[in-house]
């Protein structure tokens, strides 16, 4: 039988229901020797009636800590989990959780009931704490974690009032220096290829190009900006529309270097020539930026540093979990290469 009522049931709770003392609870949810069996096999009945879930705290005490982290996922769209900024900070949390001793592990969530499993989950002492990966602004996950007290750390922000610890990098100042170099450079019609508007890293990147042009003196033209969702087969789509509703646009600004090598195949198949009638600017700096044809002027997100910057926290925050939430936010620098 579930228990029924409000809360979370307590080791006193279950310990009242077996009939024996908290400390066998706890020397039984620990499996120490030394129990009799009939009494283990009671306080399991009391567990599994009530559907309590070891506290992680208890189990830190008892100095048996899980040795491993959740890296956590949340956003529905799958294709996101293939473009390289995603494999780049997951090959660098891993490298740094290996070195600490710890072991990854990868899980999505995204319904109400996964987030209440996993908030379940790691309360129950499974995991030491979690990462977090591309989480929308309307996204309660991260202070599920936090008002159960569970070390949390963020890759980016759901809003610029975050109270949860975060790794970001400066979307608003990258972006506002790639528009500043296609308006130096002479261009007057400068597109925009953004993200998800759901996503606080797409707003932020869009802001970066509206002060861009401001700074420029050039003027806002709501139709040269177009919605992507960070993949290239986007890039390539909303490149296509730019050209059509804008024949003279005569550069773009793409939110991510996926979706500006989309922009790219977009503009020779339309006969256009980067840089000579269309310049491009993309944002990440992955491998792809240099292999692309021209190679891809864009702005450098340091993903490593990303990575394990973000271990570093939660490690802290696992040593000391009374510690102040943090913010941290990482550089960008702009690479000017062939396509502008």
């Amino acid at each position: 039988m579930l228990r029924r009522g409000s809360g979370t049931p307590t080791l006193e709770e279950v310990a009242a229901r077996a009939g024996v003392g908290r400390g066998t609870v706890s020397r039984v949810i620990n499996k120490a020797s030394g129990v009799r069996e009939s009494t283990r096999r009671a306080v399991q009945r009391a567990i599994d009636e009530l559907g309590y879930v070891p506290n992680l705290a208890a189990r830190s005490l008892a100095g048996r800590p899980a040795g491993a982290v959740a890296l956590v996922m949340t956003k529905t769209d799958w294709r996101l989990f293939g473009e390289p900024f995603f494999s780049e900070v997951v090959r660098a949390v891993g490298d740094a959780l290996s070195e600490a001793g710890l072991q990854l592990l990868l899980t999505l969530v995204r319904t109400d009931d996964e987030r209440r499993r996993l908030v379940e989950y790691v309360r129950g002492g499974r995991v030491d704490g979690v990462l977090l990966m591309s989480v929308p602004a309307e996204d309660a996950l991260p202070d599920m974690l936090a008002d159960a007290g569970l070390p949390t750390v963020l890759l980016g922000r759901r809003s610029g009032d975050e109270r949860v610890t975060y790794v970001d990098t400066d979307n608003v100042g990258g972006a506002r220096a790639a528009v500043r170099h296609l308006a130096g450079g002479g261009r007057k019609a400068i597109a925009a290829i953004t993200g998800p508007p759901d996503m606080y890293v797409a707003q932020c990147r869009l802001r970066g190009y509206r002060e861009a042009l401001a700074d420029a003196g050039l003027p806002e033209v709501p139709s040269l900006v177009v919605e992507g969702d960070f993949t290239e087969a986007s890039g390539r789509r909303a490149m296509a529309e730019l050209i059509e509703r804008h024949p003279a646009v005569d550069a773009v600004f793409a939110a991510s270097d996926s979706m500006a090598a989309g922009a790219l195949t977009a503009l020779l198949a339309a006969g256009r020539r980067v840089p000579e009638d269309v310049a491009v600017v993309g944002f990440d700096d992955f491998e792809l930026a240099e292999r692309t044809e021209p190679p891809l002027t864009t702005v450098r997100q340091p993903m490593e540093e990303i990575g394990r910057t973000m271990v570093r926290l939660l490690l802290e925050e696992m040593e000391q979990p009374e510690v102040a939430w943090r913010h941290v936010i990482l550089r960008t620098r702009l690479m000017v290469r062939g396509s502008a």
